[in-house]
């Protein structure tokens, strides 16, 4: 393994070491956000689309899904779908997201500039979620620890 100095100059962790530390890091994102849910509900339950009903249901209820995605990237037999799970929950909060920007109005310029910024940074947490499912690939549910199914003859 590489250290972090090599030969007095600062390296790049490999790329295969942030693949593998990927999905644990997403599991930790939605760990942390779905644990906000419950903590400190109101701030979600404000962003509910008032078209929706009962707003800290739904706040619950997502907080939940979040927690689940996150255990479910966190092991990897269960990652392929999670990953896909996890970007349809992105999919489907984002109007919430949108609510939140549209609600802005009086509030500090910071925060309305934050809120207008957080909905483009959906597109690459849902490509992120969708390169982990990928790259879980075939050793989805349901694989051996090789990921393979069947014989374990090698050709």
């Amino acid at each position: 393994m590489r250290h972090a100095l090599s030969r007095g100059r600062a390296t790049i962790p490999h790329v295969s070491h942030l693949r593998r530390a990927s999905p644990y890091l997403f599991a930790g994102l939605l760990a942390v956000t779905g644990s906000l849910h419950f903590i400190v509900p109101k701030p979600y339950a404000d962003i509910v689309p008032d078209q929706l009903p009962a707003p800290y249901a739904l706040v619950y209820v997502s907080g939940v899904a979040e927690l689940l995605c996150a255990a479910g990237l966190a092991v990897p037999r269960t990652r392929r779908p999670a990953g896909w799970a996890t970007a349809l929950l992105l999919v489907a909060v984002f109007p919430a997201n949108v609510q939140m920007a549209l609600e802005a109005g009086d509030r500090s310029e910071a925060y309305r500039w934050g809120t207008y910024a957080r909905l483009p940074l959906q597109v690459p947490l849902i490509l992120w979620a969708v390169s982990i499912a990928r790259r879980a690939g075939s050793g989805g549910v349901g694989q051996g620890r090789a990921g393979r199914t069947g014989s374990s003859r090698r050709t």
